[in-house]
């Protein structure tokens, strides 16, 4: 009595078609493979291994044992299996995944905080701020285990606090701006007041050879916080309370160093830092003081929150 036909999937080992194809046998299907997937003879044995693991599938009773669909990956002779043989439409579906559940609870892990002390606003980075604005209203209030409404007014406090950290980064672009200009300005004035009352002189300039670059310092921020610092105008103000400490207990000079700045611009930037870090402290502070003497209540309620409208920015 002929063995019952058996459904199976065949491939190459980096194709990315499949071929579905009934065999009773392992005879047969290393048969069927070789036509299908058009093997030259002269590469056979033909070596057929499942695509999930790469096990060498090459006894028969084993082969009945698995079950219908599963799939093959064939190889001719001197190939091997490896791990970029498995499906890669199956490999960015699970990437693709991982980045979801990742975003998922990273706004869960704010929403928490949230949860915890709605102070915590304030010492969150923009990064995090908007990621909090983005999430559905209905997905947060079931986090917050409150109404659709309130999360509504603190969604819009979100944004306004994210508002106001953008107004006071263009506010201090333009008064680096203007005194830049101030000094450009004197810079050029003083020059003109030299030529009309120094006489010039021609000097030999001698290469004493002692130039030196000062070696990169060793630096324990992260390299996404190092951009930030760089790349960013008012970067204080788009980090969040843990990075600015970061920055604060960094050696001036390493600082200095990584970002290649001199020492004085560095110093600048901590100190900038400071106030910010300081400023958010004394905020949160405030809010603590205001809510122990909020007739005995644990936490602030959801509307009285301070600055919050429901206005929120279009």
């Amino acid at each position: 009595m002929a063995a019952p036909l058996k459904r199976c999937l065949l491939r190459r080992r980096d194709g990315r078609e499949q071929h579905g194809v009934a065999a009773s046998c392992l005879r047969e299907l290393r048969d069927k493979a070789s036509s299908i997937l058009a093997i030259d003879k002269a590469r056979e044995p033909i070596t057929l291994v499942l695509a999930e693991d790469g096990t060498i599938v090459d006894d028969d009773d084993y082969f009945l044992c698995l079950p219908a669909d599963t799939k093959f990956v064939a190889l001719a002779k001197n190939e091997k299996w490896s791990s970029k043989s498995l499906d890669s439409g199956t490999a960015r579906l699970s990437e693709s995944g991982d980045e979801v559940d990742s975003a998922v609870e990273k706004w869960k892990q704010l929403a928490r905080q949230l949860k915890d002390d709605l102070s915590n606003i304030i010492l969150m980075s923009e990064e995090d701020l908007q990621v909090l604005i983005d999430v559905p209203r209905s997905d947060l209030a079931g986090e917050l285990a409150q109404s659709q409404t309130k999360v509504q007014v603190l969604q819009d406090t979100l944004q306004q606090v994210l508002d106001r950290r953008e107004e006071e980064r263009q506010s201090r672009q333009l008064l680096e701006l203007y005194l830049e200009a101030l000094k450009n300005e004197d810079s050029i004035l003083s020059k003109v007041a030299e030529s009309e009352t120094v006489p010039r002189a021609e000097m030999d300039v001698v290469d004493t050879g002692t130039s030196r670059t000062v070696p990169s310092a060793q630096t324990a921020l992260s390299d996404q916080i190092l951009a930030a610092l760089k790349e960013k105008p008012a970067p204080e103000l788009c980090l969040d309370s843990q990075d600015l400490e970061l920055v604060l207990k960094e050696d001036t000079q390493a600082l200095a160093s990584a970002l290649r700045w001199d020492k004085q611009k560095a110093e600048a930037l901590q100190q900038a830092c400071d106030q910010e870090l300081s400023k958010r402290l004394q905020q949160v502070q405030t809010l603590h003081s205001l809510r122990s003497t909020s007739k005995g209540k644990k936490t602030l309620p959801w509307g009285d929150y301070p600055g919050l409208s429901s206005k929120r920015k279009k």
